[in-house]
């Protein structure tokens, strides 16, 4: 996710203190990864140093000064661009669970075995995000229904490989 691209989106509301744009960010997008203030602020001084925001105005109420931010219309069109690119789509040709797979053959190790505690995971992980979709609201849900199709794809591969073991056990042997 871009980070800076979520947060100049955000800023086409209206102007935002760095603040509000952390606990904007952190309800819609951050429940398992909520931004660092660091990263609002380092990402905001970017922004603004690459003309995409503007200081729309200071203010201190007896703390410590606080700065409103705009997106410029170089911002807008920066958002509008990468919300027209499509994502890469990752294959994930090289996954590190083919390579524990093979390392774990190549060193005399059970394959079956880390297959069998991978699956057990994926599974824990799945029953997981299926509570959490029960109880959340459709952003939740929809962000869980992604999770869990990618999850029911590691599983596939999981059973496909446990069927494959002796094969691919005979093709990395030394």
């Amino acid at each position: 996710m871009s980070i800076g691209h979520t947060l100049l989106g955000l800023l086409e509301s209206g102007p935002r203190h760095g603040y509000d744009l952390k606990r904007t960010f952190d309800e819609k997008f951050g429940q398992d990864r909520p931004l660092h203030y660091g990263q609002v602020y380092s990402t905001m001084s970017r922004l603004l140093k690459n003309g995409l925001v503007e200081v729309d105005g200071v203010e201190s109420e007896g703390g410590p000064e606080r700065k409103r931010y705009a997106i410029t219309d170089a911002g807008i069109t920066d958002v509008s661009h990468w919300l027209a690119q499509p994502e890469k789509p990752e294959p994930y040709l090289q996954s590190t669970l083919y390579t524990k797979v093979v390392l774990a053959l190549l060193t005399g190790r059970s394959a079956a075995d880390l297959l069998d505690t991978q699956r057990s995971a994926h599974l824990r992980m799945m029953r997981v995000l299926t509570d959490r979709k029960r109880q959340g609201d459709l952003a939740d849900q929809l962000i869980c229904d992604h999770a869990l199709f990618h999850l029911e794809a590691d599983l596939r591969w999981l059973e496909l490989t446990s069927a494959r073991l002796d094969q691919l056990a005979k093709v990395v042997a030394p």
